[in-house]
C-alpha cells in the first residue's frame, strides 16, 4: 500500500514537473516570436487628464512608422536577450538606428525598479513571488536602464500574451518636450498575433516628489503594431548588427558589471552636456574596453 501511494505520488510530481516545462517550453516560443522583420506602427494618445492648471495642454497624438529589425543575441534556456534596429529612411539606402533591447529573465528576483529623476531602487524578490513568471527588462539605446518587470506568459483561448505594470523613465518623445511630470506608470501586455504581435500600453503621467503621495496628471494610451515581412527587407540593419555587435557586446558587459553591484543607482542625464548615446553613437574614440568602460563608469553617481 505504501508503496503504491509512494509511485502515485512519483508520477503526479513527475507530471507536474513536464507541465512545468511543457509551458515554459512556450513561453520561450513566443518570446522569440517578436524576432525577425517587421513593420512598425507607434501610435500614442493621451485620453483623460486631472490637471488643475486651466491652462494645460495634452500631449499631441503621435503616429510614427518604421521598419524594425530584432534579433536573439543571447539564448540560454533562462535568459533570452533580443536586440531591436530601426531601419529608416530612403529604402534603396537605408540608415540604421540602434533601438531598444529587451531581456527575459526566467525566475528572475533582481528588479530595478525606477524611481523618477533618473534614479533606480534595487529590488529582491522572494523566490515564491516570481515562481513560473518571466522579467521583462528594457533597456535604452544606450544599454543603459529603463524598466523591468515580471509576469507569467498566458496561452489560453488562442491567445498568446504577457502583462506587467512597470515604472519608468518619460519616453523621448516626452521627455524633450515635457517637464511637468517625472514618471510614467505603463501598464505592459505584450500579445501575439496572426500577422506579428502587439505592444499595448495603459499609461500614467505621474509626478513623484519625495514625502508625497504620487499625483496622477494623466492617461495615456500607446498601441504599436508589429507586422511581420520577409527579413530580407531588414538585411541591411541585419548587416549592420553583424558589423558592430562586437561594440555593443562591450556596453552591455559593462553595464552588467553596474548592475551586479546589487544596489540602487543613479545616472547622470549628460556628461560635458551630453548624453551617453551621443557618445557611443556619434564619437568614434568609444570602440573598445577602456573608453567604453570609462565613459559608462562617468554617468553612474557615486
Amino acid at each position: 500500500m505504501q508503496k503504491n501511494i509512494t509511485l502515485l505520488f512519483a508520477l503526479a510530481i513527475s507530471a507536474i514537473t513536464l507541465q512545468a516545462q511543457d509551458k515554459k517550453d512556450l513561453d520561450k516560443k513566443s518570446i522569440k516570436e517578436m524576432c525577425g522583420c517587421f513593420e512598425v506602427t507607434f501610435n500614442f494618445a493621451e485620453t483623460f487628464n486631472y490637471s488643475k492648471d486651466s491652462l494645460y495642454k495634452p500631449s499631441h497624438t503621435e503616429v510614427s512608422s518604421a521598419l524594425e529589425w530584432a534579433e536573439i543575441v543571447t539564448d540560454e534556456d533562462d535568459k533570452i536577450v533580443i536586440q531591436h534596429l530601426l531601419q529608416v529612411g530612403n529604402p534603396a539606402n537605408p540608415m540604421v538606428v540602434k533601438h531598444w533591447r529587451q531581456d527575459w529573465l526566467y525566475e528572475n528576483t533582481v528588479i530595478y525598479d525606477y524611481n523618477a529623476d533618473n534614479t533606480w531602487k534595487y529590488v529582491k524578490k522572494p523566490a515564491a513571488e516570481v515562481k513560473g513568471q518571466w522579467t521583462q527588462k528594457v533597456y535604452q539605446v544606450d544599454d543603459s536602464p529603463r524598466y523591468e518587470g515580471s509576469g507569467s506568459w498566458v496561452h489560453v483561448d488562442g491567445k498568446n500574451y504577457w502583462e506587467n505594470t512597470s515604472n519608468a523613465p518619460l519616453p523621448r518623445r516626452e521627455y524633450t518636450t515635457r517637464s511637468d511630470y517625472n514618471l510614467t506608470v505603463r501598464g505592459n501586455r505584450v500579445e501575439l498575433t496572426d500577422f506579428g504581435w502587439i505592444h499595448d500600453q495603459d499609461n500614467l503621467k505621474v509626478i513623484r516628489e519625495n514625502a508625497k503621495e504620487d499625483v496622477i496628471l494623466a492617461k495615456e494610451k500607446g498601441y504599436n503594431t508589429y507586422v511581420k515581412v520577409a527579413d530580407s527587407r531588414c538585411a541591411v540593419a541585419a548587416k549592420w548588427w553583424k558589423d558592430n555587435g562586437e561594440k555593443w557586446a562591450l556596453v552591455r558587459n559593462k553595464w552588467e558589471e553596474v548592475y551586479n553591484r546589487n544596489q540602487d543607482l543613479s545616472l547622470e542625464e549628460k556628461v560635458s552636456n551630453k548624453p551617453l548615446y551621443k557618445f557611443l553613437f556619434e564619437e568614434e574614440d568609444y570602440n573598445d574596453k577602456a573608453t567604453i568602460d570609462a565613459v559608462i563608469e562617468s554617468f553612474v553617481k557615486k
